[in-house]
């Protein structure tokens, strides 16, 4: 894939193409070329992981007006996390575009959560060095607009199996069996994807994927809500 078709789902274009290049260049890449440790993005890496932290912090200081320090922090830590930084990695799909060696490759590297976290960070501190500070939160607050969006609202830490329980049982459905079907598995054992199918009565009524079995039945559980599944609906 183009560069082009990152910068476009990034929302930046660069000035100075070799940043970019160099914050999506991994280690083993380099170590395959025999060359200089510093043409790797792990100082990128660095800078663009203070960056991302600064930009977070004054999002959620700015919009959250009323919520303690302690609050602010472990809502900052949730959206800056590995797992956030690689999913809204795979959202742009930077790992097509990072240059890895070919053990790394032929071990799952460019789909491995902390690698894309890694690349992500990276991007954002090249954007930094190309663009400045308000390029570098353009990019990250259009990038992490929904996470960020979602903590402001107070829905990172939904529990939606319990949220489907409850509301089944609200609607007068507390008989109605519910239980997570693994449909597949694929990957290695050390990066496995779970697929789940939701049965509600013995009705598939959502499916799901995650990187364990329980954020697959989330996922799931998830799904159905947004669908509207409800006691009323199972026995139609």
């Amino acid at each position: 894939m183009s560069s082009l078709e990152l910068q476009e789902k990034i929302g930046y274009k660069f000035k100075d193409e070799t940043l970019l290049n160099r914050a999506l260049t991994h280690s083993s890449y380099i170590k395959e070329k025999n060359e200089g440790c510093g043409k790797n993005n792990e100082r990128l890496e660095f800078l663009g992981d203070a960056f991302f932290d600064a930009i977070v912090s004054e999002e959620l200081f700015r919009r959250l007006d009323k919520v303690e320090e302690g609050k602010l922090t472990k809502l900052r830590a949730i959206i800056v996390c590995e797992k956030s930084l690689a999913c809204h990695g795979r959202q742009v799909d930077i790992g097509e575009h990072i240059y890895i060696g070919k053990g790394e490759e032929c071990t799952g590297g460019r789909n491995r959560d902390s690698l894309l976290a890694d690349a992500m960070e990276a991007v954002i501190g090249a954007v930094f060095l190309d663009g400045g500070y308000e390029a570098a939160k353009g990019v990250v607050l259009r990038t992490f607009s929904s996470r960020i969006d979602d903590a402001v609202n107070d829905k990172l830490n939904t529990d939606y199996k319990t949220e489907l329980q409850e509301k089944m049982q609200a609607q007068g459905g507390s008989s109605t069996e519910i239980s997570y079907i693994i449909e597949k598995e694929e990957g290695p054992d050390h990066d496995k994807t779970f697929y789940v199918g939701l049965l509600c009565g013995g009705k598939k009524v959502g499916s799901g994927l995650g990187k364990s079995k329980k954020e697959a039945e989330q996922s799931a559980a998830k799904e159905a809500l947004e669908r509207g599944v409800s006691y009323c609906t199972l026995k139609e």
